[in-house]
């Protein structure tokens, strides 16, 4: 353990590498409106691509355990700055501090839904793209070997991704970007889970839009509010020295461990001991 204060559609693929969506798991009958009198903040986790909240489920048992009120929104996966709009308004209405955290595409989602919140006390990056203004996911990922998701850089649509056109509401035509089946395992959770498993996770998962990965990025939260980052060693998604670059930049207090991209499923009292780290941390 470390601390430290340390387009092609191609690209746009081998950069959006994420865990999850769904319905809102919470502490209370009453989610996302906890009263400032809570003794602990409200920790709110945010899901990337290929999977949905209940990615989180390990983690939030552990912290609903330890007294804190938790709340796992769905992200809409559309685009980065139609789901940092998003998660900013719920973060609205959430009253007293918060700590938000983020897996993959939702790192970057949390970057700017974040900015110019006093509410928001910590960010934990959770193998998740930390991107600066002006940054993309895709060119983040890009910038490091050692993604998996395609092996055909020429490729139109990288090699472990299906492309499935869907009409928007304006009646023009998008692209949603899916995990292949046959690649989950290796991208995604490594050999963490058995087959049946590991086939309900693909199956389950939820794609993100070429927009989402390569629309470019706002002014940067990490830039005024205290940050954690950790870097899972043997993510084939997200490079991990890409992890460490994006940690390193945002002065992050750092973890590593070997793990692969859907750390927050594979190993989450890691995950929920950092989380509760920078609750406590004043």
């Amino acid at each position: 353990m470390s601390h430290r204060r340390p387009v092609r559609l191609a690209a746009l693929g081998a950069a959006g590498l994420a865990l999850a969506a769904g319905f809102a798991t919470t502490a209370s009958a009453n989610p996302g409106h906890h009263t400032g009198s809570a003794a602990k903040p409200t920790v709110v986790l945010v899901h990337g691509a290929w999977s949905d909240s209940s990615s989180w489920s390990g983690v939030v048992k552990r912290l609903q355990a330890d007294g804190y009120p938790v709340t796992a929104p769905a992200n809409p996966l559309r685009g980065l700055h139609s789901d940092a709009a998003y998660l900013a308004d719920f973060l609205k209405t959430i009253h007293g501090p918060v700590v938000l955290v983020a897996h993959s595409y939702g790192g970057a989602v949390v970057t700017n839904a974040a900015t110019g919140n006093p509410n928001v006390k910590a960010l934990v990056y959770i193998a998740a793209f930390a991107p600066d203004k002006g940054e993309s996911v895709a060119a983040l990922n890009a910038k490091f070997p050692g993604s998996h998701l395609t092996d055909d850089p020429n490729a139109p649509v990288p090699t472990a991704l299906n492309a499935v056109p869907f009409t928007r509401p304006d009646g023009s035509t998008g692209t949603d970007l899916y995990l292949k089946p046959d690649k989950y395992q290796d991208v995604f959770v490594g050999n963490a889970f058995g087959r049946a498993t590991v086939a309900e996770l693909a199956a389950t998962q939820r794609p993100a839009t070429t927009e989402a990965l390569g629309e470019p990025s706002g002014a940067p939260a990490w830039k005024t509010i205290p940050s954690w980052y950790l870097v899972a060693r043997d993510d084939h998604a997200i490079p991990a020295a890409a992890e460490r670059f994006m940690a390193a930049r945002a002065h992050a207090r750092t973890t590593e461990i070997a793990a692969p991209h859907a750390v927050q499923l594979t190993n989450p009292g890691t995950v929920a001991h950092l989380v509760e780290r920078a609750a406590e941390t004043r």
